[in-house]
């Protein structure tokens, strides 16, 4: 199992007025990371996989810890879980040796850009996706957030939304992964 690897580079105008990247520019590295692998990538290998387009029909962010300017970039780590006949789901992971900043997932249709519809995936896509195929690490419920030690009591995160109970304190009683912040 494969993962493509993306450095991504850090621009001064990534920073908002909270001194660490905003939160719509890790989009844009997402972005920057499944173009590198779809559109170059496929190419590059001799295939005419995602040439015909595709569009962006969901994506879920997890930021788990700011990330402050700095000169050397950050890695953006990229690989499918799920390729069906209409769609497929890619995972992402913003990283660098000693940190992990964000956690994401994007679902993508492909599309005819001539007839102006969802078309299915090719054989040849498939193929080159599958060199890439990963069980997802967060399937829907499979765990429960916490931000509690392992083992210790009430750890569900479900006892309320204050905060003092050790969860994220949100009020919309949303799970976030582990580290996970509220905004």
């Amino acid at each position: 199992m494969a993962r493509h690897i993306y450095p991504c580079p850090l621009r001064w105008s990534d920073m908002d007025a909270f001194g660490h990247v905003n939160n719509v520019t890790f989009l844009r590295y997402l972005e920057e990371a499944r173009v590198d692998f779809m559109w170059r990538l496929a190419p590059g290998n001799g295939s005419d996989a995602f040439t015909g387009g595709v569009v962006v029909a969901r994506h879920e962010i997890d930021y788990l810890k700011p990330l402050v300017h700095r000169h050397r970039p950050v890695t953006v780590e990229t690989w499918v879980t799920e390729v069906k006949a209409a769609y497929l789901t890619l995972r992402y992971e913003i990283k660098d040796e000693d940190a992990l900043y964000v956690r994401a997932a994007t679902r993508i249709v492909p599309y005819d850009l001539d007839q102006g519809r969802p078309r299915r995936v090719t054989p040849e896509e498939e193929k080159f996706l599958t060199e890439y195929l990963e069980p997802d690490p967060v399937k829907k419920g499979a765990r429960k957030a916490s931000t509690k030690p392992a083992g210790s009591a009430g750890s569900s995160g479900s006892e309320g939304s204050d905060g003092s109970d050790g969860s994220d304190g949100s009020a919309d009683g949303a799970e976030r992964p582990e580290g996970a912040v509220s905004v």
